[in-house]
């Protein structure tokens, strides 16, 4: 029998009272952040049509050429710059931020930053 991790439980929850609130639209869509111990996804996401409409994350062959020896702020630093410059090519210039029931700290805050740096709203 499996069980799942506390910690994911009470990030789940918090995710949905995020939701709750937040939802994207054709006009501002939704920026949906994950993050593993390793990695970092973000998304740019209709919700009214259930489209994603540009994503990066540190998995991508692109993102990986840059990110190098960087730390994990580091590597999402760049993955956001490369969602806001991926969204910008799709005609998205302004989002609402999902931060997925993580707090606004670190990694997080970090590719944040550097979407609204690269030329991103919001």
């Amino acid at each position: 029998m499996s069980q799942e991790n506390p910690r994911n439980k009470a990030r789940g929850r918090r995710h949905q009272r995020v939701r709750a609130h937040v939802s994207g639209t054709a006009e501002r869509p939704r920026l949906s952040v994950f993050r593993s111990l390793r990695h970092i996804v973000a998304q740019v996401v209709d919700d009214t049509q259930g489209r994603t409409l540009a994503s990066a994350s540190t998995i991508d062959p692109e993102v990986r050429a840059q990110i190098g020896d960087l730390n994990k702020i580091g590597q999402a630093k760049v993955v956001g710059k490369m969602l806001a410059e991926r969204a910008q090519k799709a005609g998205v210039k302004q989002v609402v931020f999902d931060r997925g029931g993580y707090r606004y700290h670190g990694r997080v805050k970090a590719l944040a930053d550097a979407s609204r740096e690269a030329g991103l709203d919001f």
